[in-house]
């Protein structure tokens, strides 16, 4: 029973991080329809820039993350219209965005490697390697306060998005980005913010899983299916549906890693992204495309 109680604390604190690691992901694709592969190497730029303020100055890394999260945001905005803005517009929309992500992804590796070479790093406060005990029960105190700030961060944009004006014009763009325009929103502001706003949730991301998992430029490519199957579970574009999911699959992942091992821990997710594709493609929330 202990176990079972263990496993499933160390899954409900994971299934935070993973939840706002996903939301980012989900809040572009609803908003703009990116498909955006370059969102799990914004999380470890995010992790670096938490690294080295802990590693050089001694700041907290729950202090650095706002400062991870605006740094991040305005690399989103240079990034969008850079990069995104010119093809928003293409007939191959969808295809473009795609390899420019990929190829975003690779250079963002790149330049983190050429910065701080590829030797694993973690961000190590003293609550990192703490515990709370209850009996033979214990959280680890590092995915406690993750998990947390996870949950105030969705929280506080869950309340953005439905209570301010901005807020709704981006869920009005989301549910019909052309109904939305005629009835007056700025679209193309809103998808700039937006994907600012997405990029700056992988900040804020970074800086908790800086002291959750080690981390390495190409660590990415271990989450990119990981984050996928949380999004298209939860349904594309759908934030509730994303951190639900994260909770689903998290949980169970720490079930199948404790009784029969980390590596088919990582493979929960490869095998959900699968199913969901084959049985429900639009996920949890997503709707059913109609078949012309």
């Amino acid at each position: 029973m202990e176990q079972i109680v263990q496993t499933l604390i160390l899954g409900i604190a994971l299934g935070g991080v993973f939840a706002l690691m996903g939301s980012g992901l989900s809040l572009v694709f609803g908003v703009m329809r990116i498909v955006n592969l370059a969102h799990p190497s914004l999380i470890i730029a995010g992790a670096y820039v938490t690294y080295w303020g802990f590693k050089l100055w001694g700041i907290d890394p729950l202090v650095m993350l706002p400062i991870a999260a605006i740094i991040l945001a305005a690399i989103g905005v240079i990034l969008y219209k850079l990069v995104f803005e010119k093809e928003a517009k293409s007939a191959k929309y969808s295809e473009m965005t795609v390899l420019l992500t990929f190829a975003t992804a690779m250079i963002v590796e790149g330049a983190l490697g050429g910065m701080f070479t590829n030797t694993q790093r973690v961000t190590s406060p003293d609550y990192a390697t703490d515990a709370i005990f209850f009996g033979n029960v214990f959280i680890p105190t590092g995915q406690l306060y993750a998990g947390l700030a996870s949950l105030v961060i969705i929280g506080a944009l869950a309340l953005f998005l439905k209570h301010s004006r901005f807020g709704n014009a981006i869920r009005a763009t989301t549910q019909n980005r052309d109904a939305a325009e005629l009835l007056g929103v700025n679209v193309n502001f809103v998808g700039i913010m937006s994907f600012a706003i997405g990029i700056g949730l992988a900040g804020a991301a970074g800086s908790l899983v800086s002291f959750v998992f080690s981390f390495f430029p190409a660590k990415h490519w271990e989450w990119i299916a990981v984050l996928m199957s949380l999004v298209v579970l939860g349904g594309m574009g759908s934030i509730l549906g994303t951190v639900l999911a994260s909770f689903m699959l998290s949980i169970v992942a720490a079930f199948v890693g404790a009784y029969f091992g980390s590596t088919w821990s990582s493979m929960t997710f490869f095998l959900a992204l699968f199913l969901i594709l084959l049985v429900r493609p639009q996920g949890l929330f997503g709707e059913k495309p109609e078949l012309a």
